[in-house]
């Protein structure tokens, strides 16, 4: 009998469950030369906002035990570019697509919807609300703006929404609970944890912008937590994201709820990760001599 391997987020059938996480994968054009992206669920691209972005200044990246330090600062080319450079690319890859878009405002993010609404390739938009290297704080700690960002994106968009959150928050169950309230089709947790590292020889932080999205095997265990939470409370479906490097990091957050994995770290250690992840998943089910995914999605024993 032939394993089941697929999953339902927001409507969607993915192949498989393992996503890559945005800001990780590029464009999802860069990285075809190593890894064969048709193997994996789907591809979730580097945030897009409405205007180019420059980006943090470097250095803006540093290794640190356990993982690593980001500070992109959401760099990217613009929704325009966009549509115009890279929907030629990712329109032919044989895996779903999951655009990731960003905004300081809510019309912002209704905007960059609008400018995506005829491309029809993509299968859902992921709200990054969640970045921890911006100007003006982490999105999804002003309530009141996530409501408007939540209603004007409701209302434009012809795709599903998908919310990334910050852990940085002081309940991320009840802040799932209220996206879910708000129309989101699915929840994507987690994004990195804010944190930053010194050099001691020059006395200077080792990130330009001091502080950065702390990222890698480390932050494991603090994802899974919540994942593990929110999964208890709301009724959508969980990507669930976090430090995640192996198959078995990917099983556990099944267990804990989670209907899928987005891989990030990970892929810039080994760029097939993520394919071996999909092997390992595979070869799980088959020795607990499972038929499906869905027999161990929220299965955890307490």
């Amino acid at each position: 009998m032939k394993l089941d391997l697929s999953t339902t987020i927001a409507g969607i059938k993915f192949k498989n469950p393992v996503l890559t996480a945005s800001g990780t994968f590029g464009y999802g054009d860069e990285i075809t030369d190593l890894a064969d992206v048709s193997k994996l669920g789907g591809i979730i691209t580097k945030t897009i906002t409405l205007k180019p972005k420059e980006g943090n200044p470097p250095p803006r990246l540093c290794e640190v035990a356990g993982g690593m330090l980001n500070s992109i600062g959401l760099q990217n080319i613009g929704v325009e570019r966009f549509v115009k450079e890279k929907a030629c690319v990712l329109s032919k890859l044989k895996t779903s697509v999951i655009v990731s878009i960003a905004g300081k405002t809510a019309d912002e993010y209704s905007k960059v919807i609008g400018l995506l609404k005829d491309e029809k390739w993509i299968k859902a938009i992921e709200l990054n609300l969640s970045c921890p290297n911006l100007d003006k704080g982490i999105v999804c700690k002003d309530r009141e703006l996530v409501k408007e960002i939540m209603l004007r994106a409701k209302e434009t968009s012809v795709f599903p929404l998908i919310a990334k959150l910050s852990p940085d928050v002081e309940d991320i169950a009840e802040l799932s609970t209220f996206l879910e309230s708000l129309g989101a089709d699915a929840i994507s947790l987690i994004n990195t944890f804010p944190g930053m590292a010194i050099d001691i020889k020059t006395l200077k932080p080792k990130l330009a912008n001091i502080t950065g999205g702390f990222s890698g095997p480390a932050i494991k265990p603090l994802a899974l937590r919540c994942v593990y939470f929110a999964a208890k409370t709301v009724n959508i479906p969980i990507i669930g994201c976090g430090g995640i490097s192996f198959a078995e990091d990917a099983i556990e957050f099944f267990l804990a709820g989670a209907s899928a994995v987005s891989i990030g770290t990970a892929s810039f250690i080994e760029p097939k990760a993520t394919i071996d992840i999909v092997k390992g998943i595979e070869n799980y089910i088959k020795k607990n001599k499972l038929n499906s995914l869905d027999e161990i999605i929220g299965k955890l024993k307490v």
